[in-house]
């Protein structure tokens, strides 16, 4: 059944938790609607796990579009997210909703997600009035690290733990339809989830919030570069493709690949025939 806004919202309210996960290509994003996950993010995680930038600060509309495209020809049940990259919206309401509206025409999105609290919910409130849904992202917001001097937990101090939480207000208000809590203590992010209407997505946020999202090349062990603490890996992949990989090189060179079963005959008549 196709996961939608509806769906997705019956579930925080019959406490049924919301499984998310990024994808980034058409392959990747069959496997993942295969195993029955809700909803899929085409995160701009992109920029570093895919195209192997520092950040995520160098994706541009552009590769949105194109990786979205190409996870929507793969998803045809779970819900599909996408994020608008760092410039994509900041700049006015008026650019908001206009590159929303590629990542939906274009990308074949069933949502978007920005980054940032009660001063983008105008930008918010434009986009969901365009019947686009919105998803927020509050806490460490990855295209504000420069602002926050790192990737830091958000939230610890009274002030920062208040602000979290009229963010979180203040995106609902302004018509989000799931909001993203990332690196937020655990506690913090329990309240916002109770106070919320519309579903929480954690990462890094306890196993309080309505669902949970993860990077799936960390689930996997794909990306070897860096583990944040939130991050648990379910199946080691890397080390199996490495295995592959070192077997394919080893049996090339040693010409038992391809063997007798992998090659396609010829009569030998044809064979003494030819000049």
């Amino acid at each position: 059944m196709k996961n939608t806004v509806v769906t997705l919202q019956k579930q925080k309210d019959e406490h049924d938790k919301i499984t998310m996960v990024t994808a980034y290509d058409y392959t990747t994003a069959k496997i993942m609607d295969e195993s029955g996950v809700n909803t899929i993010l085409v995160g701009d995680s992109l920029g570093m796990v895919m195209l192997g930038y520092e950040d995520t600060l160098s994706v541009t509309m552009e590769d949105m579009i194109h990786h979205t495209a190409a996870v929507t020809r793969g998803a045809k049940n779970a819900f599909v997210v996408a994020d608008m990259p760092f410039m994509s919206y900041q700049t006015s309401v008026y650019d908001a909703v206009v590159n929303a509206g590629h990542l939906m025409k274009e990308g074949r999105a069933n949502a978007v997600k920005l980054e940032g609290g009660v001063e983008f919910a105008p930008h918010i409130k434009a986009i969901a009035q365009a019947s686009i849904p919105v998803v927020a992202h509050l806490g460490l917001t990855p295209q504000s690290v420069n602002a926050f001097g790192g990737f830091k937990v958000q939230g610890k101090d009274i002030e920062a733990a208040q602000k979290l939480i009229e963010d979180a207000k203040a995106v609902e208000e302004a018509g989000a339809c799931m909001v993203v809590l990332e690196c937020v203590p655990a506690k913090l992010a329990k309240k916002i989830t109770e106070m919320l209407k519309v579903p929480t997505i954690g990462i890094g946020a306890g196993a309080d919030c309505d669902g949970q999202v993860l990077v799936y090349q960390d689930l996997l062990a794909m990306y070897g570069d860096f583990r944040p603490k939130f991050v648990k890996v379910f199946a080691n992949v890397g080390d199996a493709m490495r295995e592959g990989m070192a077997a394919y090189i080893k049996e090339t060179k040693e010409g038992t690949f391809p063997s007798a079963e992998h090659c396609f005959k010829i009569d030998d008549s044809v064979i003494e025939k030819l000049y």
